[in-house]
This record gives C-alpha cells, structure tokens and sequence, in this order.
C-alpha cells in the first residue's frame, strides 16, 4: 500500500449529502475482484448520460477538476451497502483523501486499508474547505497527515483528529498484510520453537 504522508492536489467539491457506496460505484461494476479499472466506473450514474456519452455538469468531468485527489463532500459520506470496491474506485480514480463531517463506519474502516485518508471535520470548517474547492483549478489543498492539518489556497489552516493506530498504518503504507508482515520474524521464531517442542503436531 502506498504511504500517506503529505498530500497537496485539486480539490472536487460534491456538496451532496447521504452518498452511498451505490453512488460511489454502481452495482454493474462489481463483477470484478480486480482493484484496478473502477476508476471509469467512480460516480457512473452521475458522470454519464443515459446514451452514455459524458456528463459535462458533473464537477468530475469539468476540466478543473478530472486530475483531482481530495474529495469534499457532504455528511454521511460512504453510507449503504458495505462494498469495498466503493474505495477501490475513488483509488483508481486518483482520490487519496475524503473530507466531510461524518463517514458510514465501514467504508471509513475501508478507506484505512485501502491508503484513502478520510477526514471528518466540523460542518463550519466543511463549509470552508467547500468553498475552497470550489475554485477550479485554483482549488488546491494541503493535507498533511503527520501534522494532522489542512491547508488552503489562501494559506488557512484546518486541524484534524485521527487514530493514532490509524495514522501510523497511512504513514507506513500499512495494510492488514503488512502489519502482518512486521511481525514475520516472531512469527518465524514461533513456528521455530513450536516445531521442536512438538515434533508430532
């Protein structure tokens, strides 16, 4: 897993509340086990028209905003069905950072294991991040994981809180497998040791 350490890129605003994983990545897209190639599938109903062709209106799809890697977005962010593939396409998109006031707890967990940092901050300082994503190409944030705190265009700055466990796997590059991985040489030991205390197991 890539490391989460400073991030600054565009910024999308999708004042929308209640965004749930079936908007995120609508259900034909889950046929696959492949983490990668969501990314065209990320918002579908809304970035596309019904014939297909491109929805120009979708903040995704304006020029501004196509090479974008923070997301600020209403409350309940991740909420419905709990479908990993839902952070697997903001990954494959090139979003590595979700902002709002509040996250559906699996997809929050989700996000962790996948190296999308999500942030939850107070509805006043949404409010003002919103704003600064709606700037076009002039909207770029700073997110800084190791001194947990945002920066925007005009140099303000937003703190943020988060697990301490949680940020040192982000930091790392950490998933559940490389945590495991940490551990390789106890484990080896272990094995060692049980293996020569009980031959016969």
């Amino acid at each position: 897993m890539d490391k989460f350490v400073k991030l600054t890129g565009v910024a999308a605003p999708l004042p929308v509340v209640n965004i749930d994983t079936d908007m995120i990545i609508p259900k034909d897209y889950l046929k696959t086990i492949k983490r990668t190639g969501l990314g065209k599938g990320l918002f579908a109903e809304a970035r596309y028209n019904e014939d297909g062709s491109v929805n120009e209106s979708f903040v995704l799809n304006k020029p501004a905003y196509q090479n974008a890697t923070i997301l600020v977005a209403g409350d309940n962010f991740g909420c419905g069905s709990s479908r990993e593939h839902a952070p697997w396409a903001l990954l494959d998109f090139g979003i590595r950072c979700v902002i709002s006031t509040s996250f559906a707890d699996i997809f929050y967990n989700n996000c962790f294991k996948n190296g999308i940092l999500p942030i939850v901050v107070s509805q006043e300082d949404l409010d003002k991040l919103m704003d600064d994503a709606s700037r076009g190409s002039n909207a770029i944030l700073t997110v800084d994981l190791e001194a947990q705190e945002i920066t925007g265009p005009d140099g303000g700055r937003i703190g943020f809180e988060i697990d301490a466990f949680r940020r040192h796997c982000l930091l790392n590059g950490l998933d559940d497998i490389g945590l495991t991985l940490e551990k390789a040489t106890s484990i080896d030991s272990f094995e060692k040791a049980t293996a020569s205390s009980r031959p016969w197991a």
